[in-house]
């Protein structure tokens, strides 16, 4: 029997997926979700029991004073959430906006629990980690952890949604398809410096693209492409995203864990262009973890233009490198099956 979870998240998909990948794994009929407004479009609220806590950010010193009351007010309000629904557990996917939950549940004496998707430990986990039970984590090697603190590190295999286990269908596409993935933060650095590129490629390869921009951007990529008679898929968010990258040869993304766990699972091979404003440079830590393994190539932002292209070039005129992490990625994730990560997590939590 499942306690009454409550699972905190918000802000971007990077921490809005795996609670909902937490939330399969506990049994949806115990679980709530609690986001900010910023998340609730990467939920489905018909299959998620979900709440609404907007915690503002704090990042700005004008507004501070103002911020301050503001936090007061939602610690009040999480603290009867949590007693009304009866609550016992708490399960924070990171970010600020889980604060006054985390902390209303401190004074509920409420057992915690962390996920730490990045390679970097997060500044909101730092925050909470003296107060957690244990922090779910996909690799011991964190940088930034306290050493005296690193029992509380329970491994488990990267989060991803249950579809995402099956088996692996290639492409069958006697083009090269390329899928370019700039998640919520970084999709207009590729809208806005990646045409050219694939105009050069397109005029020596048969090549595909599958396009991930903003909403406002799909029409105005869609003629460009189309322009210059290059097969493309232009999209914004999507929800069966598994069948977008089963489409795909091969990635050009942002290095977002949660997107580089489940394009690993699916044994894609990807140019990995980290972002360089990403917090304690967590994005290059994410794909270095790859890049170590031999699984995907890594171009920093500022040698983007000069080099995708040939890297590109050097991935089409020869495949030997590409096939090598595409099998590099599939000894990475031997094992790695829903039923087994169900069974690591419901262990850890039901232990006294």
């Amino acid at each position: 029997m499942i306690d009454n979870f409550l699972i905190t998240t918000g802000g971007t998909g990077g921490h809005v997926i795996p609670a909902m990948v937490i939330c399969d794994h506990l049994e949806k009929n115990n679980v709530t979700i609690c986001t900010d407004r910023r998340g609730l479009k990467y939920l489905n609220k018909e299959l998620y029991r979900t709440e609404i806590i907007n915690t503002p950010k704090l990042n700005n010193r004008f507004l501070l004073p103002i911020n301050f009351f503001r936090i007061l007010y939602l610690i009040f309000k999480s603290f009867f959430l949590l007693k009304n629904k009866k609550i016992k557990k708490i399960f924070c996917t990171g970010g600020y906006m889980s604060l006054p939950l985390i902390l209303a549940g401190k004074f509920l004496n409420l057992r915690l629990y962390l996920l730490e998707p990045n390679i970097v430990l997060g500044r909101a986990n730092k925050f909470f980690l003296n107060s957690c039970k244990k922090i779910f984590c996909y690799t011991e090697k964190i940088k930034n952890f306290p050493e005296n603190l690193k029992n509380k590190i329970f491994l488990i295999k990267p989060l991803v949604r249950k579809e995402f286990y099956h088996e692996i269908i290639d492409n069958k596409n006697k083009k090269w398809t390329l899928l370019v993935v700039g998640g919520s933060q970084g999709a207009s650095f590729f809208d806005n410096n990646l045409n050219d590129i694939i105009v050069n490629l397109a005029k020596k390869f048969p090549i595909k693209i599958i396009h991930q921009t903003h909403k406002e951007n799909i029409s105005k990529l869609t003629n460009f492409y189309s322009k210059e008679n290059i097969e493309n898929l232009v999209f914004c968010y999507e929800k069966d995203f598994v069948n977008i990258i089963e489409k795909s040869d091969i990635c050009i993304t942002r290095a977002g864990a949660t997107t580089l766990a489940e394009l690993s699972i699916l044994n894609k091979p990807f140019i990995a262009v980290p972002l360089p404003s990403s917090k304690d440079n967590h994005q290059y830590e994410n794909a270095n973890f790859y890049y170590n393994k031999n699984c995907c190539w890594i171009l920093h932002q500022n040698l983007f233009k000069s080099k995708l292209e040939l890297t590109l070039r050097g991935i089409f005129e020869n495949k030997t490198e590409f096939l090598e992490k595409k099998e590099n990625l599939k000894k990475l994730n031997y094992q790695n099956t829903w039923i087994n990560v169900n069974q690591k997590i419901l262990r850890s939590i039901n232990e006294n």
